[in-house]
């Protein structure tokens, strides 16, 4: 299993990075507050990573903490939360945010995010109580990978033609439906923004932090 991989950073995009180690370049999926966290392209990037096999494909999921990295284990544990879902659920929380929804059983924080509704909440809630505990320890703080929410984390400078449609088409493949990511970009959408910002403030108004 790849555990984990360092290299330098050849290209990023919201939900996706390419990193080249030794000669390879590894394709990997990321969540939103990963990316948000990523350094300039050319320089060097460690990330936490997850290998999954199906029949049909083979993915590699990357991550900016370990904490992150063994949530999103946990998560597809969970009945009916696939791969897709996690990342998207670690796309609007990190790891710190989403233990402390589960300890606080709030389920309305949840309910926003792309492809959770009521009952997969109220799964989440039930099935990751104990489960969460086994990250006991693991909190990070202090190290060049802490991560706070995704709004709180600057924006990398990233030239688009078009930062609004690219950063709704980016909450779209996320799994918001186009009216909501119409709506949520328009809300915070300023002259001279960057689509990375955009998404960034979008999902900050969309869940809370």
């Amino acid at each position: 299993m790849i555990g984990r991989i360092r290299g330098i950073l050849v290209e990023k995009s919201p939900g996706q990075a390419l990193v080249e180690c030794s000669g390879l370049g590894y394709e990997v999926d990321i969540p939103y507050t990963t990316f948000f966290n990523l350094p300039e392209t050319g320089q060097e990037v460690t990330l936490h990573t997850h290998f999954a096999v199906r029949e049909d494909a083979q993915s590699l999921f990357g991550f900016a903490s370990g904490l992150d990295r063994n949530l999103f284990r946990l998560l597809i544990k969970v009945n009916g939360v696939g791969p897709k879902m996690a990342i998207g659920i670690l796309s609007g929380l990190d790891a710190q945010q989403f233990i402390r929804c589960v300890e606080a059983r709030d389920i309305n924080s949840l309910v926003k995010l792309p492809g959770v509704g009521k009952k997969t909440a109220e799964r989440l809630l039930i099935e990751m109580a104990d489960r969460i505990k086994q990250l006991e320890g693991q909190f990070i703080s202090g190290s060049a990978h802490t991560q706070g929410s995704a709004a709180d984390v600057p924006a990398p400078s990233v030239t688009s033609h078009n930062p609004a449609d690219e950063a709704e088409a980016a909450l779209i493949a996320l799994g918001y439906k186009p009216q909501e990511a119409a709506r949520a970009i328009s809300r915070v959408a300023e002259e001279g923004m960057s689509s990375e910002a955009l998404i960034r403030l979008a999902l900050r108004n969309m869940i809370p932090a």
